[in-house]
């Protein structure tokens, strides 16, 4: 068992890390709505958007775990989290069900824009009754010459309102339940499709989600993604990437508020001490340090697990489960350690708390990991 990075893996990490801080620097107040082009292309640049895209497409072609790291480098240089999720979106639940199941002209013609940044990408899965059960996709794709026509609503669609490509999935088959979904390829400019402005959120505002409506919207047959009825399956492939890496973020969301957290204790005082000597105050940042480093374990085992081709659904569950809830109660932690500073806007600590709390919601609830461990578990 070994617990150290590469020379080549942490010169990789610390090199993104000071490249991301370059680019964005911390500044006080609400983030950009929505994030700007040229913050866009500025992630593509530094190789963040393609970084487990195959080589031959423009990417890195990294593994779940160098991916991993340099997503939680993302997380901890970059204090604006909505920009770091729409690019986890893009890349993992987009770039990566195109890479992986994606015919070769597919492949082709859209991985470079996905890639460089000079192309925007949405998942269009969720529905208002088909969060959780995806089984049951209202959006449908019927059969016509040459191709199909989809019709219906998703909702919380990430990055939809400004998506210049839609990963969709639709019911091809009713009968066929989860067998019945196919994934599709559809341009934000085709006829028939329509996006709504972008919804007011309590976090994660630098990111535009919104809806999408498609009505009679033709889709050749060349833009189905793997085969017809393989939608609930590349769907799931790429969960299981989201699930590990999309996370990777908010570890360095965390590793930031500790950060924070323990220059604030040495720095501010009360009754003329410094409050880090205040058991009250140290604790609580242990506990903060503490579940960092559990989700840390659970996470790189889960993209070790992803890599080695072994069964990763138990550990990617878990490893979401830690890292959500972690941050959630650390970002609720860092606002008591600051005080009344931790709950102004121009701090950016309760921006962290508002930006974690959706991590317990997204890529399946966290009931829904509890049901999918207990199930690994025999239950």
């Amino acid at each position: 068992m070994e617990f150290s990075w590469s020379a080549e893996q942490q010169e990789r990490h610390t090199r993104t890390l000071d490249a991301v801080r370059r680019r964005f620097p911390e500044t006080s107040g609400a983030p950009r709505v929505p994030y700007s082009r040229s913050d866009w292309r500025a992630l593509g640049e530094l190789g963040l958007l393609g970084a487990c895209v195959p080589t031959e497409y423009g990417g890195a072609g990294l593994g779940a775990l160098d991916t991993a790291r340099l997503y939680e480098a993302l997380g901890e240089g970059c204090s604006d989290t909505g920009l770091v999720f729409a690019a986890s979106a893009h890349l993992f639940a987009c770039a990566v069900p195109l890479s992986d199941f994606g015919s070769e002209e597919l492949r082709k013609r859209y991985l470079p824009g996905l890639v460089d940044g000079s192309t925007i990408a949405g998942n269009a899965m969720t529905e208002a009754d088909a969060g959780s059960d995806i089984s049951r996709l209202s959006v449908t794709a019927t059969r016509v010459r040459g191709g199909y026509v989809l019709n219906g609503q998703k909702t919380f669609v990430s990055n939809g309102p400004v998506a210049d490509l839609l990963v969709t999935y639709a019911t091809t088959d009713p009968e066929s339940g989860h067998l019945g979904q196919t994934a599709f390829v559809v341009e934000g400019t085709a006829d028939g499709v329509s996006r709504s402005e972008p919804f007011e959120k309590m976090g994660l505002r630098s990111c535009p989600g919104g809806g999408v409506r498609f009505t009679d919207c033709f889709v050749s047959d060349d833009q189905v993604i793997g085969r017809p009825g393989m939608g609930a399956a590349i769907f799931q492939h790429s969960m299981g990437w989201e699930r590990a890496c999309l996370f990777a973020g908010y570890l360095g969301l965390s590793a930031r508020l500790v950060d924070r957290a323990v220059a604030h204790a040495r720095e501010r005082r009360q009754s003329g001490r410094r409050i880090g000597a205040f058991q009250a105050v140290s604790h609580r940042i242990v506990d903060m340090k503490l579940r960092l480093e559990s989700g840390r374990l659970l996470l790189y085992r889960a993209c070790w697990e992803m890599d080695r081709g072994g069964p990763a659904r138990l550990p990617v569950a878990l490893s979401k489960l830690a890292v959500s809830e972690g941050t959630v109660a650390s970002a609720m932690d860092a606002v008591r350690v600051f005080g009344g500073r931790g709950y102004l806007a121009d701090e950016g600590i309760e921006a962290a708390l508002r930006d974690a709390m959706p991590s317990v919601l997204f890529s399946g609830t966290n009931e829904i990991q509890k049901e999918l461990v207990a199930r690994e578990l025999g239950l």
